[in-house]
């Protein structure tokens, strides 16, 4: 983004503040954590991250309250779309091998305070999900012994009875999160062997489940005597889906260790899928067992595959699924703890948040200041907060994560590449001086030959570049109009900023999306419009939606990334925001009311904290190095020019050069 000149309005600066872009370093490897995190280390995170708890509870509810044995369907249907939002992540984690996840994504492509927003609830999210895991991890292992810690702690210790409170002191849960938290303290490596053991007890135990299951299956409770295959229809499987999809939530842990990981670029990709594939497989199969066991109108929802074996005379069973059970939600405790610290390291780093959590120890390689003050905050809300009615908020930063990942695939796929070394001269005694950031389009090019105008490119090779492609009619410049669309579309938008266009499209590809999925979930009944307004209103935003995505489509992407790229974009990505806003509309009132408030809270810390010790800002504060650039005159010649960029924004021209090769070249044409 251009500086402001000297004149605009303070509301303008403000918004170019606000909506800065984090400068990333020429050597994207460099960091203070400690790379080595192997491709088996971040495929087994990320099935840790998925494959929890919800196995084993989340199939029993599913199955038997919403989708019936067709739940083997839903979670494809999940699969697929979890897919389209796990392709972004893998891209930007081999393409920016930084932790903070969607934080850091979110920064480098649409700006400040929204990649601030993001982080921000993501760290909630990670806060109430571990707490919510190992509250879960007590009940299930205080089951077992009939209740004896919940009677004992009510008891001889105390209980209360005040609203949004458990009704007693969850001792159990705060002590896992405390002990974890120790662990993970001690540095990487160590919280991937704890993963690895716990990961492959589940797995064993999955196994086990699929392996006996089968032996004990009978096709007959698909039957029509039970109620069908899909008892509840494709209304039932599409909702079935919708519940599936957050099963699969937890590959992003993925993408924010590839800052830690030894070659983050294939390794990141490849952790991605397989770990979803792995994930989706067992989630599919246990499915299939659990149904075709038992009746699935029959299914206990607190506790599915225990009580099938138990029915099936084979109580002993039960005790493996326990184990299984108590590991995975181990796993699922680990990823939350270890993600969580190093999103809010990469906020402390940036100077978004205080920076006391940005300090790491030099021995462990970890942020042991964020990984004990965020785990003692978790263990807090598991120790007194009764966290059933928060659960759902878990769902509304996940999902908006999601859509600004993609939207952000986007805006980076089709906007020209800047880099700071390419055709700048340094004049400043640093001999590590820092990177200066690339003029924005409107500084570096002008495309006004027949006016007579001058025209300015980074480097010279940039120039011989263009005049190439002006005479032989090749592949235009990223982020540019398609040559082969010139003739019909050039009038109407051949004269943007190359990427200006997209980022329209991209907006008006939320707007769109959010306004149809609006009518779709509302419109009936809520509203209540008539037919023909809900048809008419549907037809309006949907072709709104195919109209962002073709003119997005007519623009030359970046295709020279020699790290893994997202498919078929815009539409991969695009149906991703589709998907992720429809499920966000499906959530209640209460959710987007507590949604609000925290981003309000975040508000304050922002514009009380983080906007003045941004060191985006800082850098913006810095003297610029001095610049060479190439001017090209209106007679066809080329002269070297060296300007110094101000604080302000505002370029003072120092002098004027000839370059040999320049008249070499203006020569020869």
């Amino acid at each position: 983004m251009a500086a402001c000149p000297r004149g605009c309005s303070p509301a303008v600066r403000l918004c170019q503040r606000l909506n800065r872009l984090k400068t990333l370093e020429e050597d994207m490897m460099a960091t203070s954590l400690k790379r080595c995190l192997s491709t088996l280390d971040l495929t087994l995170l990320g099935v840790g991250g998925m494959v929890g708890s919800g196995l084993y509870v989340l199939t029993g509810t599913v199955a038997k309250d919403i989708v019936g044995p067709a739940i083997v369907i839903s979670f494809l249907f999940a699969g697929v779309a979890s897919l389209l939002a796990a392709f972004c992540y893998a891209e930007f984690g081999a393409r920016i091998p930084k932790t903070g996840s969607a934080y850091m994504f979110t920064y480098v492509s649409v700006g400040e305070i929204w990649a601030f927003l993001i982080g921000w609830n993501v760290i909630l999210e990670n806060m109430i999900g571990g707490a919510a895991v190992a509250r879960a991890w007590s009940g299930y292992l205080d089951s077992i012994f009939n209740h004896a810690i919940q009677n004992f702690t009510e008891t001889h210790i105390m209980q209360w009875n005040v609203p949004f409170l458990a009704h007693y002191p969850d001792v159990l849960a705060a002590g896992i999160l405390i002990v974890a938290s120790f662990f993970i303290s001690f540095g990487v490596q160590v919280s991937s062997y704890l993963n690895h053991i716990f990961s492959t007890i589940s797995m064993v135990v999955i196994a086990f489940i699929l392996v006996f299951g089968f032996m004990l299956a009978e096709p007959a409770n698909w039957s029509q005597k039970e109620g069908g295959f899909a008892p509840f229809g494709l209304s039932g499987i599409l909702a079935g889906s919708a519940t599936c999809f957050y099963a699969f939530v937890g590959f992003d842990v993925i993408a924010s260790s590839s800052e830690e990981a030894k070659n983050p670029q294939k390794a990141v990709p490849i952790a991605t899928a397989i770990a979803l594939a792995l994930a989706a497989t067992a989630y599919i199969l246990v499915s299939t067992v659990l149904t075709l066991m038992v009746p699935w109108h029959t299914l206990d929802p607190n506790s599915a595959l225990a009580d099938a074996f138990f029915r099936r005379g084979y109580s002993w069973a039960g005790v493996v699924v326990a184990v299984g059970s108590i590991c995975a939600m181990n796993t699922v405790l680990l990823c939350n703890l270890f993600s969580l610290p190093r999103i809010v390291y990469a906020m402390a780093e940036d100077g978004l948040f205080f920076s006391i959590f940005a300090r790491v120890n030099p021995i462990t390689k970890v942020p042991v200041n964020a990984i004990l003050v965020f785990g003692i905050l978790m263990a807090t809300m598991a120790l007194v907060f009764d966290l059933e009615a928060l659960v759902q908020f878990l769902s509304i930063g996940t999902l908006l994560a999601y859509t600004f990942v993609a939207a952000s695939i986007i805006v980076l796929r089709f906007q020209p590449v800047k880099t700071s070394s390419k055709g700048t001269a340094s004049t400043s005694p640093n001999p590590n001086p820092e990177p200066s950031p690339s003029p924005a389009p409107s500084e570096s090019q002008t495309i006004t030959e027949d006016s007579g105008e001058l025209k300015q490119y980074e480097s010279f090779s940039d120039k011989l570049q263009l005049v190439e492609r002006q005479s032989t009619g090749e592949r235009r410049g990223v982020g540019q109009l398609k040559a082969c669309w010139e003739p019909y579309l050039g009038r109407l938008v051949g004269d943007c900023e190359p990427g200006e266009v997209v980022a329209v499209c991209v907006l008006t590809l939320i707007v769109s999306s959010v306004s149809l999925c609006a009518v779709l979930e509302f419109g009936t009944k809520q509203l209540q419009l008539p037919l023909w307004s809900f048809t008419t209103l549907l037809v309006i935003f949907s072709l709104a939606f195919v109209l962002s995505l073709a003119l997005i489509w007519i623009h030359e992407p970046q295709t020279n990334s020699k790290t893994f790229q997202v498919p078929l974009v815009p539409l991969t990505p695009g149906a991703s925001i589709l998907i992720n806003v429809f499920l966000m509309m499906k959530l209640s009132a209460l959710t987007w009311i507590r949604f609000t408030v925290w981003i309000v809270v975040g508000l304050f810390v922002y514009f009380g904290y983080g906007i003045w010790h941004s060191k985006e800002g800082m850098r913006e504060l810095q003297p610029k190095d001095m610049a060479a650039r190439y001017v090209v005159l209106p007679s066809g010649s080329l002269v070297e020019t060296v300007q110094s960029v101000q604080p302000d924004g505002q370029v003072e021209h120092i002098s004027p050069s000839t370059d040999p090769t320049a008249e070499e070249y203006a020569g020869k044409r």
